[in-house]
């Protein structure tokens, strides 16, 4: 009866998420749970709180479930440990700047969680990266630990736009880190770049897609500027020490973006990402598919496949909160399971696979959605065909419009 059970929950090809929240300095725009760091005492804090939350996971039973099966059998699942019911192919570190580990308290993480998960022989393990925030003997040590893909914050080649940002390091300081990855052997390697930043022109914009193709990383992320309030850009910006986002300029950036990055053989995975063949993000996939991904630390989301739960937000809160109830949950909902597959799998380039979406949600997008979706055929920003329904290259530049008819 126990293999029985055990093979009913196992969930295969899930990813873990590791949120590591230590900065050198915050960025300007940065809406994200962060913090400075300031000494190695708090961050050794922190990890032993991370780790304590990994050994504690537990995969979560929905009550459907759990009036199927027996007490003594539901006793011995919540008892189970998870490397028997969760298969792992993915491993994510992100911040904040997980480059700021040591690789000791990089190993302690990484024991913690092929303790806990099945972590796969193949599993994708990418860290979070900086520039000026490593040196070749810790990239040699993060590879020799299983750190197999880096993605890497660019944002920008410009010095006077990374000054404006707050970041911390000038462009010859990513050109050096970039050169330091690959002598380290790193062999997938993302870059992220933001348009839209403030007077930057569609020229500057060129130049920072030349360098970065120049360059030739396995992957880019590419994203519109986004201002969030409470940020010290959204003040200065508020108070017009800088001028208000252009959207037809950032319109004019995406499609040269579109052009450029195709002309250099990188295919789209989603409207920000895209990658050389069999290098899309394993990881990241997984969130545009509704996989299940089990974060942990500050601020962490997970989604079990049905149940989505977040941890607090403040870091001292949660570092306090494991350390006291062994807990640092503060939210758990249910979600629209139906409504999310289909504005998340219509970010990707494939977009939704209709006959796919009807079999797992027994849902006729067509029947449900029908004059709403004709009249984003009409206007060009959706496509149908092969059995997929998609977004157009239009349909990219104005996707929330397209999203909202779902939320």
């Amino acid at each position: 009866m126990e293999t029985d059970i055990c093979l009913h929950f196992f969930m295969s090809n899930a990813g873990v998420y590791l949120h590591i929240p230590f900065c050198k300095s915050r960025c300007s725009y940065c809406d994200f749970a962060t913090d400075v760091y300031r000494d190695a005492a708090t961050v050794e804090r922190y990890v032993d709180a991370l780790c304590v939350e990994v050994k504690n996971f537990q995969p979560q039973i929905n009550a459907d479930d759990a009036d199927k099966i027996a007490v003594s059998d539901l006793r011995h699942l919540r008892l189970s440990a998870a490397k028997n019911l969760v298969d792992i192919d993915t491993v994510y570190f992100g911040g904040g700047t997980p480059s700021l580990l040591t690789p000791s308290q990089l190993e302690q993480i990484l024991n913690v969680v092929h303790d806990t998960f099945d972590i796969s022989p193949a599993a994708e393990i990418t860290m979070e990266m900086n520039p000026a925030t490593v040196t070749p003997e810790t990239l040699a040590e993060y590879k020799a630990l299983g750190v197999n893909r880096a993605s890497f914050g660019v944002q920008t080649f410009n010095d006077r736009a990374l000054k404006l940002l707050a970041r911390g390091h000038d462009a010859n300081d990513a050109r050096k880190t970039f050169r330091m990855l690959r002598d380290a052997g790193f062999e997938n390697v993302s870059f992220d770049l933001i348009a839209g930043l403030p007077r930057q022109t569609l020229e500057d914009w060129r130049r920072n897609l030349d360098e970065a193709l120049k360059l030739s990383p396995e992957h880019i992320s590419l994203y519109l500027l986004e201002i969030h309030a409470g940020t010290p850009l959204a003040e200065q910006v508020r108070s017009g020490r800088q001028p208000q986002p252009d959207d037809e300029l950032a319109a004019e950036m995406y499609e040269l973006m579109l052009d450029k990055l195709a002309a250099a053989g990188y295919e789209q995975c989603e409207i920000s990402n895209f990658a050389r063949a069999g290098f899309e993000s394993r990881h990241n996939t997984k969130y545009w598919r509704l996989d299940p991904v089990f974060g942990f630390g500050v601020s962490a989301h997970s989604f079990d496949g049905q149940m989505r739960y977040a941890n607090e937000r403040d870091t001292a809160k949660y570092v306090e909160s494991m350390e006291n109830k062994n807990s640092a949950e503060v939210t758990r909902e249910q979600i629209d399971l139906a409504s999310e597959f289909a504005f998340l799998g219509l970010r990707m380039e494939n977009g939704i696979d209709l006959v796919e979406y009807k079999d797992r949600f027994e849902i006729d997008l067509f029947e449900k959605y029908n004059s709403e979706l004709a009249a984003l055929a009409d206007a060009d920003l959706i496509e149908i065909g092969h059995g997929r329904l998609r977004l157009t290259r239009k349909g990219k530049l104005f996707s929330n419009e397209v999203f909202a008819i779902f939320v």
